[in-house]
């Protein structure tokens, strides 16, 4: 965290990547040691490091979630985004502690999709708004990080 720290970025972003995120403890270490102070956005695994490093525990999919069709519903504004997934694990919500909110939920099976911690300036997605090809109901969540890092100089 601390090389991270140095580098003085407007923001950190949690990068996507594969396996149990569970194995990545040095991950969820420097994460925790960041939040609060920089923006962070988590996409995939950097959901589910972000999850955890905010005290959630997460747990492995009967079916992992793959394909660009899966309907997720934006908690913000009710609308059903058609979203791109590649994940196996999920962010339990149940463990989220208090000023954790789940955002965005599977319509498929319910799963946490999306989390946020506003007092900490940290959010993420479980699946990829960056894919290409792919759908882009979700670029609008780049915007929401810009404007976090804008706010935060």
């Amino acid at each position: 965290a601390a090389e991270v720290l140095a580098l003085n970025p407007d923001g950190i972003f949690l990068s996507n990547g594969p396996g149990d995120p569970a194995a990545v403890t040095y991950a969820v270490d420097a994460v925790r040691d960041l939040l609060g102070k920089k923006p962070l956005f988590g996409v995939c695994l950097g959901h589910q490091i972000l999850g955890l490093a905010l005290g959630g525990s997460t747990y492995k999919l009967r079916f992992g979630h793959h394909g660009g069709n899966q309907p997720v519903r934006f908690s913000d504004t009710g609308r059903v985004e058609i979203s791109s997934h590649n994940h196996g694990f999920a962010v339990d919500d149940k463990t989220l502690p208090d000023g954790v909110e789940v955002t965005h939920t599977n319509l498929n099976d319910g799963c946490c999709e999306g989390l946020r911690a506003a007092d900490l300036r940290a959010f993420s997605v479980q699946y990829h708004p960056e894919a290409a090809p792919g759908p882009h109901d979700a670029s609008y969540l780049f915007g929401q990080f810009v404007a976090l890092m804008e706010a935060n100089k």
